[in-house]
């Protein structure tokens, strides 16, 4: 069993990760101030590898 604390949406080809509140994902904790660490931010760029990875390719 798989246990997911995030949610996929998708909408046509494009998808997004969304925590229990907006920015969770993106280094914003639930009081607005930043978190030192976050799945992914704006700008960030990734390549799917032949395994499905999503492999960050920016800084």
């Amino acid at each position: 069993m798989i246990w997911m604390d995030y949610n996929i949406s998708q909408a046509g080809t494009n998808f997004r990760v969304e925590g229990d509140w907006p920015g969770e994902v993106m280094g914003v904790q639930k009081d607005g101030s930043p978190k030192d660490h976050w799945l992914y931010k704006p700008g960030d760029t990734f390549r799917v590898d032949d395994k499905g990875w999503l492999v960050k390719i920016s800084d």
